[in-house]
């Protein structure tokens, strides 16, 4: 049983928002001005909202850590310094360690079919990451239209490819709340370019 006056979220949390703040302090999200760490702090949201572990939370503030600042580096660091979990979780977020990065479907499909076998507490932290990026999405398309897609590789049908593959790819996760979300918004996506 916890005590309850111990902390859902520990220093080790602490520590994890102040170094994804730090490697990201450079970085945007795509085609806008918002800082990216935006986007750690709202799959972070998602995450525990969802009744994800401290281990989760901090894979969440780190998820693309290796991918955009370090690669193997940056996960032997989070290994030594948050533990084995949060590593194994970080590195099953990452579908490349390598600049330059492989060609945009081959990394797709290893990281979907990965996706589709991983454990409970990666799919959470995929979930909610797609989650995320897929509202960004909604939102552009609204504001701007089939335009929207024109920042992904992937152009519009790459990046519905992807999104449907994804969640076909978690549908036994657990996390019921986020799957559903995933599924109304790709949903949206492609009901906004039918209109």
């Amino acid at each position: 049983m916890t005590d309850s006056h111990e902390p859902l979220l520990g220093e080790r949390f602490e520590q994890a928002l102040s170094y994804a703040a730090q490697l990201h302090r450079q970085q945007k999200r795509k085609a806008s001005q918002v800082p990216y760490i935006a986007h750690l702090m709202s799959v972070t949201a998602l995450v525990l909202e969802d009744g994800g572990s401290e281990d989760e939370a901090i894979a969440a503030l780190l998820h693309d850590a290796v991918e955009d600042q370090g690669g193997q580096k940056t996960l032997d660091y989070i290994q030594k310094t948050f533990g084995e979990e949060v590593a194994e979780i970080v590195e099953a977020c990452t579908d490349a360690y390598v600049q330059p990065k492989p060609p945009w479907e081959e990394r797709k499909r290893q990281h979907i079919e990965h996706t589709q076998h991983a454990a409970p507490s990666v799919q959470r932290v995929v979930l909610a990451d797609k989650v995320h990026n897929a509202r960004a999405i909604v939102r552009d398309l609204r504001m701007k239209g089939p335009e929207a897609f024109d920042v992904f590789r992937g152009g519009r049908e790459g990046t519905l490819w992807y999104y449907r593959s994804m969640l076909e790819a978690l549908v036994s996760s657990p996390s019921a709340y986020l799957l559903d979300e995933l599924r109304r918004l790709v949903s949206e996506m492609e009901t906004s370019l039918n209109a």
